[in-house]
């Protein structure tokens, strides 16, 4: 996959296009993030439709991007900002505003469609700052 096309997903990705899954993901696509997994578009649907940006406003930024035949990896910054109160989510009980940062490796494999056939997601840390400011490093979320 080209540098350009997975930007591309990229930003239909920060615009909360679900349907960039339809296009990127393979249909038995297998994704392990920490201890959650999950399969295929479906599952990708599943997860951001109705876990992540109900309540958050998320948003990813790429600083590397290497690739070669059948797989890309990338450095990942990830922001996600709550945007109510929430008692139950992915993280926890959050409050509007609160952030939660992400910054780790996501190692993509391709189908022969040069579609996401697995995803696996490494993590250098997830931080949570609360509305006072406070930064506390919360490991892996799930």
């Amino acid at each position: 996959m080209r540098e350009e096309t997975f930007r591309e997903y990229i930003r239909r990705f920060n615009a909360e296009d679900d349907t960039a899954f339809d296009d990127y993901v393979a249909p038995d696509m297998h994704m392990k993030n920490g201890t959650l997994e999950f399969t295929g578009v479906d599952g990708m649907k599943d997860h951001y439709r109705n876990k992540i940006w109900p309540h958050f406003v998320e948003r990813l930024t790429v600083p590397r991007f290497l690739a070669d035949e059948g797989r890309l990896a990338i450095q990942m910054n990830t922001l996600f900002t709550a945007k109510h109160n929430a008692p139950d989510t992915l993280f926890g009980p959050v409050r509007a505003g609160e952030t939660f940062e992400f910054d780790g490796i996501i190692m993509y494999e391709l189908d022969d469609t040069d579609r996401f056939a697995d995803i696996l997601v490494a993590y250098n840390s997830f931080v949570h700052t609360d509305l006072a400011g406070t930064r506390r490093d919360l490991g892996i979320p799930h």
